[in-house]
């Protein structure tokens, strides 16, 4: 006879816990949402954060444009830290009057631009109102701790103010996006890289997902069903504890998410179109799967987090960079390709975060230090147009978006707008998103136009 060991019971409360990460408060699935418009359609964010500080001064350069051109950026780059300009993936803006360049390594996401399905936003970054450069140095307010990766991941995630409690713009979006004509039996939020304040809000949990997609074991064998007979007694155990009684309802809930997603997925049809067997390609492949079977777990809106790390590139950029954004280019066109085969290409959008940007001044180890605003991505078929949007910094050291004299560029939006711009998409009410980005009122516009 095999017997269950408390380890073994334990190991289970563990990962369903795992699966199933409170976000914030402790309610059930069906009561997520009651603020905005009941809505039949299905739309999914999915956020990739760069971990470490993306060098987006790499990531796009200017070839000819109004300001300046591609001898600007070399003439500080250098050609330690400097892409050559043959290298380039070209790209014009909607308008056609400027041209600038994709790092050499994103050929599979300017392809994407080149069929309208994919946009920069630039110089976009963590502010507290509008700033110039000279009101910097002359002390005007800032987000705190400005250079360091840890606050500024978190203000990233938050987008929040002092005082104001503590989870991510995306938990405060999904708060406040009604789905009331089917209410999810799924967490709206969905982490492959761990837990995420990102997703963290008052009221939807947040389901974090492995390699396994689900809990480990969950076979449908006798040996399962006994051990999921004697974990549901415990859970189902009257301790006369409110906080011990409300954990085991986690820990319950999250079993049933595991085995309902697990049910859903061996039911469900394989996608075929293939993934790169990097993390992020696992990341994004798992992301999909989950959206494959969104119409059995009843799911109308979704909010996904995925990350990818070693950004940090203090010293030998060019080779850290060139294997991190073949990575990204690869892992973000299968994706897309994914939404395709699913037919939902015009409802997913995938955007890019990073705690900041990289100097455009290298460092003495043929690397860059840490900056401030930086050019991210939008993925999707629901893009407007390819296109850069905002006011690209004038690539020049001591220029008027130059903060410290290396390369540091006040951003030109903030990530109010930025994230706004997405949530608004998503479904939040225009009169709500305040309640997302408290900063917002403090810049104009509230909106961008990439979506």
């Amino acid at each position: 006879m095999s017997y269950i060991t408390r380890r073994e019971l334990l190991r289970m409360g563990a990962q369903s816990l795992g699966f199933l990460a409170a976000g914030g408060c402790l309610g059930r699935f069906s009561r997520l949402y009651a603020a905005a418009s009941e809505t039949n359609d299905y739309r999914a964010l999915v956020c990739i954060f760069m971990l470490g500080g993306n060098d987006g001064n790499n990531l796009i350069v200017p070839i000819k444009t109004e300001k300046q051109s591609y001898s600007d950026y070399i003439r500080v780059r250098g050609t330690i830290a400097g892409l050559p300009q043959n290298s380039l993936g070209v790209i014009a803006t909607a308008n056609g009057k400027e041209m600038y360049g994709l790092h050499a390594r994103l050929d599979r996401l300017r392809d994407l631009y080149s069929r309208g399905k994919l946009a920069v936003v630039a110089n976009v970054g963590t502010l507290v109102r509008p700033i110039s450069r000279e009101q910097y140095q002359q002390g005007a307010a800032v987000p705190l701790n400005l250079f360091s990766h840890s606050d500024q991941q978190q203000q990233w995630q938050m987008a929040s103010i002092p005082g104001a409690p503590h989870n991510g713009w995306a938990g405060r979006a999904a708060d406040l996006v009604s789905i009331r004509s089917a209410p999810s039996r799924f967490p709206i939020g969905v982490s492959t890289a761990g837990n995420s304040l990102f997703l963290t809000g008052e009221l939807p949990e947040v389901s974090i997902i492995n390699g396994q997609l689900g809990l480990d074991g969950s076979d449908g064998s006798i040996a399962e069903n006994a051990r999921d007979a004697a974990f549901q007694q415990i859970v189902k155990f009257p301790t006369g504890m409110a906080l011990i009684q409300k954990a085991n309802q986690v820990a319950a809930d999250g079993l049933n998410a595991a085995k309902e997603l697990n049910g859903a997925l061996s039911a469900g049809s394989s996608l075929k179109t293939p993934f790169p067997s990097t993390s992020l390609g696992k990341q994004l492949q798992q992301v999909a799967r989950v959206m494959n079977v969104r119409k059995e777990l009843g799911a109308q809106r979704q909010i996904f987090y995925v990350a990818i790390g070693d950004f940090d590139t203090h010293t030998d950029s060019m080779r850290r960079q060139d294997v991190l954004l073949a990575d990204m280019a690869a892992s973000m066109s299968a994706f897309y390709d994914a939404t395709v085969e699913m037919q939902i290409e015009r409802q997913v959008v995938t955007f890019t975060e990073s705690e900041f940007g990289r100097t455009l001044q290298p460092s003495s180890g043929a690397g860059t230090d840490h900056a401030w605003g930086s050019h991210h991505l939008v993925m999707g078929g629901a893009v407007k147009a390819a296109d850069v949007y905002g006011v690209f910094p004038v690539l020049a050291l001591q220029g008027p978006e130059d903060v410290t004299g290396r390369g540091v560029w006040v951003p030109t939006i903030s990530l109010d707008q930025y994230g706004a711009t997405l949530a608004s998409w998503f479904g939040v009410a225009d009169d709500s998103l305040t309640k997302v980005f408290p900063n917002l009122g403090n810049f104009s516009p509230r909106k961008l136009a990439f979506v």
